[in-house]
């Protein structure tokens, strides 16, 4: 019996010799695993563990299972949890220059998307994090976002006057709706279900993937289709973490942290495609014309000049001009 028991505990202490990593990462997000990022995350994880050949192992934890992204940036701040996702506007309270993504109707397209945040600006925007612990990688992303709310259609900004919408702590989001004569207010977005049920808040902005997995058009009346600003995330590295890895573990990371991003933004028009027939099933859903968009992007200008300062003239106009080029 002895004699088995040891045999037991040596293919046991192998087993662990085999498979143990010279770097064990957490991954800390706010999303469930069915999202397009989640699942983006689960096959950069596998990737990594893949081409690093073991040596790297990451554990995802979805689902605000640390909590919510301010916590989950502050820990990562830490070195507690290694890599994350955090939304631009919740980075803004870290580094204000981050916030240029969440300014009202900046970016116009998808095309125009992916020329700002994978070329020099986005570089540039991702450099401003060097300086908080953090190794900024690329831009994830969950689409644009869109209004709801249970009161009345938005077709115009006056349309917004009065309403209790719901935003991202986030001093750029919190003026968009001021501006728009709207009452903002900052809640977690584990939290804005229930709002919405309770009466609360009145109205949301997300994506069309978070409206989807969060269910939310089941409390909300009303959607316009407003692309008003970028859902992106800034994927983030500690950077302690970063820099203990050698140059071809460095080099494997950001090769699967790009395949992911391709991903996360491959899935997510995927599921835009179908997702958005579900959502009118449930709610009225507004397409904005020409003109009436172009109301919403005049009335957000002072916004844009607002934070100047903060998100730094050189920032924006280096932004304005990569996408008027």
């Amino acid at each position: 019996m002895m004699k088995k028991h040891l045999i037991a505990a040596f293919a046991l202490l192998m087993s662990t010799a085999v498979t143990a990593a010279e770097y064990n990462f957490t991954f800390a997000h706010v999303l469930i695993d069915e999202t397009p990022n989640g699942q983006a995350a689960l096959a950069f994880a596998k990737e990594v563990e893949e081409k690093s050949d073991g040596r790297i192992k990451i554990n995802v934890m979805p689902a605000a299972q640390l909590g919510g992204d301010v916590e989950i940036i502050e820990q990562l701040q830490l070195n507690l949890v290694q890599i994350a996702i955090p939304p631009t506007a919740t980075l803004g309270n870290f580094e204000p220059r981050v916030q240029i993504l969440d300014l009202p109707f900046l970016l116009p397209s998808e095309e125009l998307m992916i020329k700002v945040l994978d070329g020099k600006a986005g570089r540039e925007i991702l450099d401003t994090l060097e300086g908080h612990g953090m190794h900024a990688v690329n831009f994830w992303g969950a689409g644009f976002r869109h209004m709801t709310n249970n009161v009345r259609p938005i077709d115009e900004p006056s349309d917004l006057k009065g309403i209790k919408m719901r935003t991202m702590q986030s001093p750029i989001l919190l003026s968009t709706y001021r501006n728009f004569d709207a009452n903002p207010t900052a809640m977690a977005y584990t939290e804005v279900y229930n709002g919405l049920q309770q009466s609360v808040i009145e109205g949301q902005e997300n994506p069309i993937a978070n409206i989807t997995s969060k269910r939310f058009y089941e409390v909300q009346k009303y959607m316009t289709l407003t692309s008003n600003a970028y859902h992106g995330y800034a994927a983030i590295v500690n950077k302690q973490a970063w820099d203990s890895l050698p140059e071809d573990l460095q080099a494997v990371m950001t090769e699967a942290f790009n395949n992911a991003r391709d991903l996360s933004r491959q899935l997510t028009n995927e599921l835009e495609a179908t997702a958005l027939e579900n959502i009118k099933k449930y709610t009225q859903v507004t397409e904005l014309t020409p003109e009436q968009l172009e109301a919403f992007v005049k009335a957000s200008q002072p916004v844009h000049e607002e934070f100047r300062d903060t998100i730094t003239s050189d920032l924006l106009d280096l932004v304005y001009e990569e996408i008027n080029r």
